[in-house]
């Protein structure tokens, strides 16, 4: 149906716009898809329910059989590498950028693996790995982080390996300073006291590879779990007990120590000698497999090792001074407290590396213990 609208030669009022509205959608009521079809797009789209011939009809189903070439894939945008006109905010280099908590497994070799690779463990691994970025630079492609930690996937992952993934990275994303961390638990076999038993000691350890101006470092973190006797109490158990002949025992809690260390240029410093220094520091560590000749062994020990914080950070420090391979470090304590319901903490740093005028207001909390 064509409908020959008259020659208007005067301006027509709202009313006349509103009644022609009404008649058309009048119209389009009982009019057949086909008779609306032929409409002109303009008039079309002042119909209720119609689509906008504006904008185009997308296909809904999913085309599996699509397979992009590299001419598609050029005309495809990418706005991280866009324009420095597209950035937003303050146009500042930014120090650090990338992704965290990108996990995968992962070979890493032990101080007992062989030439062959006997003695090594696949363990998940959370990695985080920065890049810094130009203030010049909108931003960076993240994936291109994991494609280049996937390509050595494979490799057990030394500090060496970590330094082939950190130079892919770099030099793909053209970025000046690079940082890979790599966090996992790794488990250790550990002896009771004296029953003979043994069992399962799992360690948080991160590895880190730092390359600021060229210059890389690395670095290596361990969460040391121990138990800590308080020594005030433990005089004042024993002031009672001969004194007024009252029993009394002093108390004692789980604790834990974050070790941070700057692993020296050529050293090796195998995960199990890091733990093996913590140990013999603070020779309390928390028992995985206990009878009751071990819990008194533990008892036992804990008495003749009381510890407040202060002493723990220190034991910690001569520990690590003591050994060639280790550079800078930073020793963060916490005696979780069973007499107080706050913590009693400390951090000893050597060297610069670890020394800083602000903490992290979370630092502290982040030591609690969850197996």
């Amino acid at each position: 149906m064509n409908i020959q609208l008259p020659v208007i030669d005067r301006e027509p009022s709202l009313a006349e716009a509103e009644a022609a509205l009404a008649l058309l959608r009048a119209w389009a009521g009982r009019a057949s898809d086909t008779e609306i079809a032929a409409l002109e797009p303009a008039v079309a789209r002042l119909l209720p329910g119609q689509p906008d011939p504006a904008y185009p009809l997308f296909r809904r189903d999913y085309p599996a059989d699509f397979a992009p070439d590299i001419a598609y894939r050029r005309t495809m945008p990418d706005l991280q590498n866009g324009p420095a006109s597209l950035i937003r905010g303050a146009r500042r280099e930014i120090q650090h950028v990338g992704i965290s908590n990108f996990r995968l497994p992962i070979r890493f070799r032990t101080r007992d693996s062989d030439a062959a690779g006997a003695g090594d463990v696949t363990l998940q691994t959370s990695v985080t790995g920065t890049v810094s970025l130009d203030a010049d630079k909108k931003g960076i492609n993240m994936s291109r982080i994991m494609r280049s930690f996937y390509q050595h996937a494979e490799k057990c992952f030394s500090f060496g390996v970590i330094e082939a993934a950190l130079e892919d990275y770099k030099a793909d994303l053209e970025s000046f300073d690079a940082r890979i961390q790599m966090r996992f638990s790794f488990p250790m076999k550990v002896g009771s006291l004296r029953s003979g038993l043994w069992g399962w000691q799992y360690y948080d350890i991160a590895l880190e590879l730092a390359d600021q101006g060229g210059t890389r470092r690395r670095f290596m973190h361990l969460d040391y779990v121990y138990s800590s006797t308080c020594p005030c109490s433990l005089e004042l158990s024993e002031h009672a007990r001969y004194g007024r002949g009252q029993l009394a025992t002093p108390h004692s809690q789980r604790s834990v120590a974050r070790i941070s260390v700057e692993v020296l240029p050529g050293a090796v410093l195998w995960f199990e000698d890091l733990i093996e220094i913590c140990r013999a520091a603070v020779p309390t560590e928390t028992q995985v497999m206990v009878k009751r000749e071990d819990e008194q062994a533990f008892a036992e020990l804990n008495a003749a090792n009381p510890i407040f914080v202060e002493d723990a950070a220190r034991l910690f420090c001569a520990g690590l001074q003591a050994d060639a391979r280790i550079g800078d470090f930073r020793v963060v304590a916490s005696h979780q407290e069973s007499l107080h319901s706050h913590d009693a903490v400390s951090v000893l740093t050597e060297g610069p590396t670890f020394a800083a005028d602000s903490l992290d207001p979370k630092l502290f909390a982040s030591l609690i213990h969850t197996g």
